[in-house]
């Protein structure tokens, strides 16, 4: 496989231990990475618009939230992954609602971070699935909403579904929140129920 052919990967962290890390480890699974220090030296590149970017939240300068919007305002359509080390629910949501598919905690299991860099990557590669809506309110959720929901509604906690799709369980906090906001549901059982309402469950 050439430089080309091969996934691209976005580092983006002012740590280089924390830079030289991530890129040696995705080398090593047949990545091609390129690492930056900050979000204004990565924006200052033509970029790859289907490499997944892993984004540090806290960096001087221009923010990682901040570079995560320049990028979504560019029509970047690669996954973006928060990471930090400090951790926490505010962050995590603003980081969603703005468009990161995931929000990664230092210090890292690597292992986990790569089968959610591969999970993430397959998923954007799939085309999008047409048709009308299953139950009233799904067009207002993103592909990524429908799969937790659809996790939800067989009964999964939110360490189950985060382990079924690949992210964390307080990225699947963040959805569960935003998707219970988006179809007015009090709890659990209200959403099962909007979703069954038509008699077809959310794939």
């Amino acid at each position: 496989m050439t430089a080309e052919q091969q996934p691209a990967i976005l580092v983006v962290d002012d740590d280089a231990a924390v830079r030289d890390a991530l890129t040696v480890v995705f080398e090593l699974e047949g990545f091609h990475v390129t690492p930056y220090e900050s979000g204004d030296r990565m924006l200052a590149d033509p970029l790859v618009c289907s490499a997944c970017v892993l984004l540090d939240v806290h960096m001087p300068g221009r923010s990682g939230i901040e570079t995560l919007k320049a990028l979504v305002a560019r029509g970047h359509r690669g996954p973006i992954f928060m990471i930090s080390g400090q951790g926490d629910i505010p962050v995590a949501v603003e980081a969603i609602k703005e468009g990161a598919v995931d929000f990664v905690e230092k210090p890292f299991d690597m292992d986990s971070v790569i089968a959610r860099v591969r999970a993430a990557l397959a998923s954007a590669a799939r085309p999008a699935e047409d048709g009308p809506p299953a139950f009233h309110g799904q067009e207002h959720l993103t592909p990524r909403e429908q799969e937790v929901l659809g996790e939800i509604v067989k009964g999964m906690s939110n360490k189950e579904a985060g382990r079924t799709l690949m992210i964390s369980p307080r990225t699947v906090e963040v959805h569960r929140a935003r998707i219970m906001q988006k179809l007015g549901a009090r709890n659990a059982a209200d959403l099962v129920r909007i979703v069954l309402s038509n008699g077809t469950e959310a794939s």
